[in-house]
Order: C-alpha cells, then sequence, then structure tokens
C-alpha cells in the first residue's frame, strides 16, 4: 500500500500532491526482478503515474506513460486508474552500469534521451487524449515536469525519488507533483520557490520520519494550506483470461495457427506475471471470434 495525500492553498491558486508508495516500488521489484537503476527508473515512472492519475474525472478513466530513450533499459511504461492504483513494465528489467558523477543510480543512463515520452488519457470518450514530448533529461521528474508545461500548459514543479539498499530491497519511494493554476499571483510563485529550495530531497525527507502530509504542506507554506484528501493506492493489475483472449485475436489468424500446434500455449502478464494456459482447442476457437 501507498498514501497519496493533495493539499491546497487558501486562494485555491496551488495545488500539492505528494505521495509515499515504498511496497509499491517493492512490488516491482518483486515482480520484475530488476536491477537497482532499473528499479529507481521504473518506480519513478510510477510515482508520477500514479500523482497524475489520481483524480481524473471517471471511475473507468485511465492514464499510461510510456518513455523509450533509447537506452539499454529499453521501453518503461506505468498505468494509473483514476485512483492511483499502478502497474508498471520495464523491457528490460536488468541493466548494469555505473553510477553517475554523483555517486548516484545512473536513471538517466539507463533509460536514455534519444526519444519520446507519451501520455494517454482514455477518458471514455471515442479516442484517448495523447501527448507526446521529447525527452529532455531521462531521470523522470524533468521531464514530468517538461510534459505537462509543454503539452498540457500546466506550470509545474515534480520531484520523484526512489532509495534503494544495497542488497536490492527498496527503502523509500516517494514523490510530488506542485500545479500553478492560471490564476497563481507573482508572490505566490516566489513563495513555492523559496520553499522547494530550503527543501531536503523526497527520500531525504521520508528517511526522517516525515509523512506525505506533512511534506504536502511543507511546500505550501506560507500559503495557508489545507489537505483535501487522503487515499491509500496501491499496485495493482487488472489482468484477466478475458483481456489476454482479446490480446491473443489481435495477432491475426496466422499466428493464431501457429500456436495451435502445440496442446498447450502459455502467456505470462507482462505487468504481474501470472500465467494464462490455452489449450489447442481454445487457440483454435479464438480464430472464429
Amino acid at each position: 500500500m501507498g498514501r497519496i495525500v493533495r493539499a491546497i492553498s487558501a486562494h485555491a491558486s496551488v495545488v500539492r500532491s505528494a505521495i509515499e508508495c515504498k511496497d509499491i516500488v517493492a512490488e516491482i521489484e518483486k515482480i520484475h526482478q530488476t536491477s537497482a537503476v532499473t528499479t529507481a527508473g521504473l518506480g519513478r515512472l510510477t510515482l508520477a503515474a500514479s500523482l497524475m492519475g489520481f483524480g481524473l474525472k471517471g471511475k473507468n478513466d485511465s492514464l499510461t506513460i510510456r518513455m523509450n530513450g533509447n537506452g539499454p533499459a529499453g521501453s518503461l511504461i506505468a498505468i494509473s486508474d483514476s485512483f492511483g492504483n499502478v502497474k508498471s513494465y520495464v523491457q528490460n528489467p536488468v541493466v548494469e552500469i555505473p553510477l553517475n558523477k554523483y555517486g548516484k543510480l545512473d536513471v538517466k543512463g539507463a533509460v536514455g534521451t534519444d526519444g519520446v515520452l507519451s501520455v494517454v488519457k482514455d477518458l471514455g470518450l471515442k479516442e484517448p487524449y495523447v501527448g507526446q514530448v521529447p525527452i529532455v533529461s531521462g531521470e523522470i521528474a524533468e521531464d514530468i515536469t517538461n510534459y505537462l508545461a509543454t503539452s498540457e500548459q500546466v506550470p509545474t514543479v515534480c520531484s520523484l525519488g526512489v532509495l534503494v539498499n544495497p542488497d536490492l530491497s527498496v527503502a523509500q519511494a516517494g514523490g510530488f507533483i506542485i500545479e500553478l493554476l492560471p490564476f497563481a499571483q507573482d508572490e505566490v510563485i516566489d513563495i513555492i520557490e523559496k520553499n522547494i529550495n530550503n527543501m531536503k530531497s523526497v527520500t531525504e525527507m521520508l528517511s526522517s520520519g516525515m509523512t506525505p502530509e506533512e511534506i504536502s504542506l511543507k511546500a505550501l507554506e506560507g500559503l495557508e494550506p489545507n489537505v483535501l484528501d487522503d487515499f491509500k493506492v496501491e499496485y495493482k493489475c487488472d489482468c484477466s483470461k478475458e483481456r489476454v483472449e482479446k490480446a491473443l485475436i489481435s495477432v491475426g489468424e496466422k499466428d493464431l495457427t501457429e500456436m495451435a500446434e502445440d496442446k498447450e500455449t502459455e502467456v505470462l502478464c507482462h505487468f504481474c506475471g501470472k500465467a494464462y494456459n490455452f489449450t489447442s482447442d481454445e487457440i483454435l476457437g479464438l480464430i472464429k471470434k
């Protein structure tokens, strides 16, 4: 389980969402058997998806973030529902590269910067909303900030952090997004900038015992903030045999016919690793659908 806490300034010109989700990132490491740097990268992207998906209006709405910078990790995908529950996947879970020049996990080196970050919002309309921007950093948070400012025209501050222990377990994971509404005055922006400059990193704040609520309110100090809501979120895969059937049908008759030559076909869910087995007769039945 994790927690998302949202706070708003007294004049409703700034909204701050903070998340603590060590357990979610630990589940990512457990499912995908990621190396340290991949845990950090996919963990950050998953945090961002949860924060951005949380609060989508429709209960069946969803948000998907895909990032491919042509780095050794390959494609990273994180999907959130409107309650902030998430699932994620990385193409190459084990990446072994040196630490960066600051002596920290080189997420930029694993993700790469030669590619795009895309966001798909399925809001129950005829066509989903799709936004896409070039990767500017590869460190995830800066790329999310750039996407929100460029594609959605929302001035934003984003900070994401995942701290991985030497034994590959997750020590801390959390982040926040601060959104400035169009009518935010210059003095409000100055206060936010001052608060951000005086704050430690997210993982340092969590390690010191600060809660998501305390982190959420700290960035809005001086703006008379109030907590809007406090929700529990989790790593949650909604796969099912019916969904896998639809995916198999989409591969086409030729490939299904080849699969049917085997007595049994096993299909693994990319997001949770659950196995679904199909007999030869079941595969042939999908061709008729």
